[in-house]
C-alpha cells in the first residue's frame, strides 16, 4: 500500500528507496529515510538509514537512526547506532546508543554545547 500526503499535510517524509541512487543534497524539515544511495550532504529533522542503505556525505540532524552505512562526519543531538551499522568519519552527539555494534571506525566526539541548541 502507498501513501500519499497533501498540502494539507504538515510533514511528508523523504524517501529514497531499495536501488534508488542519488547524488546531491537533501535539505528538509522532516524525516529522511534512506534505503538506496546517496552521494551528497543530508540536513533534516529526523535521518533513518536503513539496512542496506548508503550516505557518503555528511550528516546534519537532531535524531538518527544508523542501521546501513554512513561513510562521512555526523553531527546530531541522538545517534541510535544499531548492529548492522557502518560509519566513518566523525560522529559528533550529545546522546549515543549503540546496540552490539561492530562496524564502528570512526572518531567519536561528545559535544558539550548547549542542550537547547539543534544539530544544524
Amino acid at each position: 500500500m502507498l501513501a500519499f500526503t497533501n498540502s494539507t499535510e504538515k510533514q511528508s517524509p523523504t524517501v529514497i528507496g531499495a536501488g534508488c541512487k542519488l547524488t546531491g543534497d537533501i535539505k528538509t524539515d522532516h524525516t529522511v529515510q534512506i534505503h538506496g544511495e546517496i552521494i551528497g550532504n543530508i540536513v533534516a529533522e529526523t535521518v533513518v538509514i536503513g539496512r542496506g542503505g548508503r550516505v557518503v556525505g555528511s550528516v546534519q540532524t537532531p535524531v538518527l537512526f544508523l542501521h546501513g552505512t554512513l561513510d562521512g562526519p555526523a553531527t546530531v543531538n541522538t545517534a541510535n547506532i544499531f548492529s548492522a551499522a557502518q560509519m566513518t568519519g566523525t560522529l559528533s552527539y550529545r546522546t549515543l546508543n549503540i546496540t552490539s555494534n561492530t562496524g564502528l571506525e570512526c572518531k567519536l566526539e561528545k559535544r558539550k554545547d548547549n542542550e537547547k541548541e539543534k544539530a544544524k
